[in-house]
């Protein structure tokens, strides 16, 4: 089983909702389960300040799933009740990443493990340092708060 680290975030459309169904949503992933989930995390839009604060977490799930077929979490937006958003950093319904993969580094069309900019990002890292904190990324740096 290979530990997944997944970053949730919403702004519309009833956040709590919005989160906690998401925080189901990995659960319903064949050969998965989530083992720990964060506090939820009430903060200000990154891009474009015209619009509400965001409610973030984390979520760690385990999974037997090759990287190959990771991209079936986030595919998991539209079961939660995620919907396409056109704005680039704008509202969402429902946003999922995915930070983490187990050691795995992948750069491929589909998908970039780990995520491209989760260090310069407080609203990835705080629900992150709090069910591990201990992690250390693929790149030997660790992930400790202060």
């Amino acid at each position: 089983m290979t530990l997944v680290y997944i970053a949730l975030g919403s702004n519309l459309a009833s956040p709590l909702e919005q989160v906690q169904a998401a925080i189901r949503a990995p659960g319903e992933i064949p050969h998965s389960r989530v083992v720990a989930v964060s506090s939820f995390y009430r903060t200000p839009p990154l891009g474009p300040q015209d619009q509400p604060d965001y409610l973030n977490a984390a979520v760690a799930l385990e999974t037997a799933l090759p990287p190959r077929r990771c991209s079936i979490i986030p595919a998991h937006r539209t079961a939660a009740g995620a919907s396409a958003q056109s704005r680039t950093l704008g509202p969402r319904t429902l946003d999922l990443d995915i930070m983490l993969f187990g050691d795995a580094v992948i750069n491929s069309e589909r998908l970039t493990v780990p995520h491209y900019d989760m260090k310069n990002r407080g609203f990835m890292l705080w629900p992150l340092f709090e069910i591990a904190p201990d992690l250390h990324f693929p790149d030997g740096g660790a992930a400790r708060a202060g």
